[in-house]
């Protein structure tokens, strides 16, 4: 019975678990994420995904290479947000800006975003709440 048992589980390709970072909003109102992490040698910022209440949204897919990524998080048509001491340029609209320097010279704002360390885990979920 166990051979046979193990040539049909042999017949099935056994799932990978999936790595990425993703932000899940615990609120009761929509959210808009903008993160802030390094891609090669360069800091990125890249904005804005759209999580509705009680959802989930993947920021980066694969296993993750970082040990510290950064988060900006609004509520979208009430007051409040998620922010840090970690100073990304963003803008108004969808954006990647590469690079965290001279923001409003490039015409970008320059906003803190909060840090979020992984403990350098292949995957992630940061929870947003009230």
């Amino acid at each position: 019975m166990v051979g046979a048992l193990s040539i049909v589980l042999g017949c099935f390709p056994i799932a990978e678990a999936r790595a990425d970072f993703k932000v899940c909003n615990r609120t009761g109102h929509t959210v808009v994420l903008a993160i802030g992490l390094q891609k090669r040698a360069n800091w990125v910022s890249e904005g804005w995904w759209r999580v509705k209440p009680q959802k989930c949204r993947t920021l980066v897919q694969g296993p993750l290479k970082a040990r510290y990524y950064y988060l900006l998080a609004v509520h979208e048509g009430v007051d409040g947000y998620w922010e840090g001491s970690r100073p990304f340029c963003v803008a108004s609209k969808n954006f990647s800006v590469k690079g965290r320097e001279n923001c409003r010279k490039r015409g970008y704002e320059r906003i803190g975003f909060f840090e979020v360390d992984t403990a350098n885990d292949k995957t992630w979920v940061q929870n947003l709440s009230d």
